[in-house]
C-alpha cells in the first residue's frame, strides 16, 4: 500500500453516505425496511459502512437520505430508552452492543440531509455540500460491502496524496462484459496500489471501454468536486453522475484508482447479498458447521 509522505497533507474529515435510494431490487422487503438496514447475517449493511468510516478517523458523517427512510436516522443515533430497558432486564451485553454501534453524541458529528428525488449519485453528493468540513471528502456507498482489515477507506486515506491525484476512487478489475455496469478508468500507469488515470467513462459499451478497471463504492475526492457537480447536465440514465463530475476535474486535480486488499460484495443485488452473508458467516466459528452441512447437502443434490 502506498504510504503518505512526510509533507503536510490534508486530512479527510468528512464522509458522505448516499442512502436515499428506494432499493427496488429488494422489494417487497424494502417496502418498509430501507435496504441499508437489511442484515448481512445479523449486522445491517449501514453498520459495516459506519464502522469503516469510524476506523478511518472520520469526524463528520453526512447521511443523504429520503423523507420516507427515517428508520435510518433512528438506527444510526443512540436510543437511550432502549438501552435502559435492556439493562433493566439484565441484558447488559445487548445494551453495550447497541451503544457501541450507535453514533453517540460527542463521539462523531452526525448530519442528515434529504434528497427528495432520485436524481443520481452526483446529485446526492451535492446535497451534502453545505455540511462538509474543509478539505477532501470521502464517499461511501453502503451497499458496496468491502470485507477486510484494514478497511478500504482506511487504506485509501493512508495512500491519499493530492500532489499525485486529488480524486481517488476504489477500483477492481472486472470481466469485459461487466464494464457496462460501472464507471471505468482510462489507465495511464501504475504506482504501487495506485492506478494512474487521465479520465473515466460511465457504463461504457464493452467494445468502447478504456480498461477493465471498474470503480466501486469508495471515493476520496478533492473539495472542488462540489463546484464540478453544480450545473452538471444529466448523464447516463438521465441522472447527475458523480463519475462525470470527477472526469470534469481530472485536468485540474488529477485522478487515480486504488486497488484495495479486501473483498467487495455488491449488496445492491440479491446474489451479492447472499455471497456477503455466506462470507461473513464463515468468519464466525459457530456457523462453520452449518455452512459445511449446507454445502455438503447441495453437492449431494447435484
Amino acid at each position: 500500500m502506498q504510504e503518505k509522505t512526510d509533507r503536510n497533507l490534508p486530512n479527510v474529515r468528512t464522509a458522505i453516505f448516499p442512502v436515499a435510494g428506494l432499493g427496488t431490487r429488494f422489494l417487497p422487503a424494502t417496502k418498509s425496511t430501507p435496504k441499508e438496514l437489511l442484515p448481512v447475517l445479523d449486522r445491517p449493511l449501514i453498520q459495516f459502512a459506519i464502522d469503516e468510516a469510524r476506523a478511518a478517523g472520520i469526524e463528520r458523517m453526512i447521511f443523504v437520505s429520503h423523507p420516507s427512510k427515517d428508520a435510518i436516522e433512528r438506527y444510526v443515533r443512540e436510543d437511550v430508552d432502549l438501552e435502559e430497558t435492556l439493562r433493566a432486564k439484565g441484558k447488559d451485553a445487548l445494551a453495550d452492543m447497541l451503544h457501541d454501534n450507535a453514533l453517540c453524541e460527542g463521539s462523531v458529528d452526525v448530519r442528515f440531509v434529504m434528497q427528495p428525488e432520485p436524481l443520481g449519485l452526483g446529485h446526492a453528493v451535492l446535497c451534502a455540500a453545505d455540511e462538509v468540513l474543509p478539505g477532501p471528502v470521502a464517499v461511501i456507498l453502503p451497499d458496496d460491502l468491502i470485507l477486510g482489515e484494514p478497511g478500504c477507506l482506511s487504506e485509501m486515506i493512508a495512500a491519499y496524496d493530492p500532489v499525485k491525484a486529488g480524486h481517488m476512487v476504489a477500483t477492481m478489475q472486472v470481466e469485459a462484459e461487466a464494464v457496462k455496469s460501472y464507471g471505468v478508468l482510462s489507465v495511464t500507469g501504475r504506482d504501487g496500489a495506485l492506478i494512474l488515470s487521465d479520465g473515466m467513462v460511465e457504463k461504457p459499451d464493452p467494445a468502447d471501454a478504456p480498461s477493465r478497471q471498474a470503480v466501486v463504492g469508495r471515493y476520496v475526492l478533492d473539495g472542488t468536486i462540489f463546484d464540478d457537480l453544480r450545473g452538471l447536465p444529466p448523464g447516463a440514465g438521465g441522472e447527475i453522475q458523480l463519475t462525470d463530475a470527477i472526469a470534469r476535474g481530472v485536468g485540474t486535480v488529477g485522478l487515480c484508482g486504488f486497488r484495495f486488499t479486501g473483498t467487495r460484495y455488491d449488496c445492491g443485488s440479491k446474489k451479492g447479498m447472499l455471497q456477503a452473508t455466506i462470507a461473513y458467516a464463515g468468519q464466525h466459528p459457530e456457523f462453520r458447521e452449518t455452512l459445511a452441512t449446507s454445502n455438503a447437502g447441495m453437492l449431494a443434490a447435484e
